[in-house]
């Protein structure tokens, strides 16, 4: 186990943010590595985060966004538990990174339940006649793989971040109440496109 100094604590405040009790713990849990100790954070972060998720949001900003010389447009309403957050430079500029993901990803939904059924039910029909003729369990697991990338594609929670890839909005949102202890919730968004691109 390496030995863990002030110095390597410091160093996992300064990238978490989490205090400095709490690195301590994180790095003996971790027997000292770094790279251990702030997926630990991570985990527990998110772990506190799933808590805030039933509280009231009844504060927020809308922000908005546009891209390319006028050809794209973003409108945002995100909101928080308290106008403390809502006025925190930190959630200000998360909402601003959405607004810039929502221009470039282009999403359709906000969640997987916006989806229409009729939408759902006539993309499983496609997949299905695309794999007709294997066995059932085979047609069922490849129609539900084809209708989870939907879902990643145009829904909003489930696309992957795309400043990091390996994050889906949904998991930078819950890192998000994690980080600034509130309940953040997009409510809703509207992108606009000249010419409907």
């Amino acid at each position: 186990m390496a030995e863990i100094t002030a110095e390597i604590v410091n160093k996992l405040r300064q990238k978490t943010n989490a205090g400095m009790m709490d690195c301590k713990k994180a790095l003996t849990e971790a027997q000292g590595d770094l790279e251990a100790a702030e997926t630990i954070l991570r985990k527990k972060g998110i772990t506190k985060a799933a808590g805030k998720q039933d509280r009231a949001t009844k504060e927020g900003i809308i922000a908005s966004y546009i891209h390319l010389a006028g050809r794209v447009g973003v409108l945002i309403e995100v909101n928080c538990e308290t106008d403390f957050v809502a006025k925190n430079e930190n959630f200000q500029s998360f909402v601003k990174d959405l607004t810039l993901h929502i221009a470039a990803a282009n999403p359709t939904y906000l969640q997987k339940d916006d989806v229409p059924a009729d939408i759902i039910a006539k993309e499983k029909e496609i997949a299905a006649e695309q794999v007709k003729g294997k066995p059932a369990n085979v047609v069922e697991k490849i129609v539900e793989g084809k209708i989870s990338k939907i879902f990643s594609e145009q829904c909003l929670l489930d696309q992957a971040y795309i400043k990091d890839d390996k994050l889906t909005i949904s998991d930078l949102i819950k890192s998000k109440i994690a980080e600034l202890g509130e309940n953040i919730v997009v409510r809703r968004f509207t992108r606009y496109a000249v010419g409907g691109e």
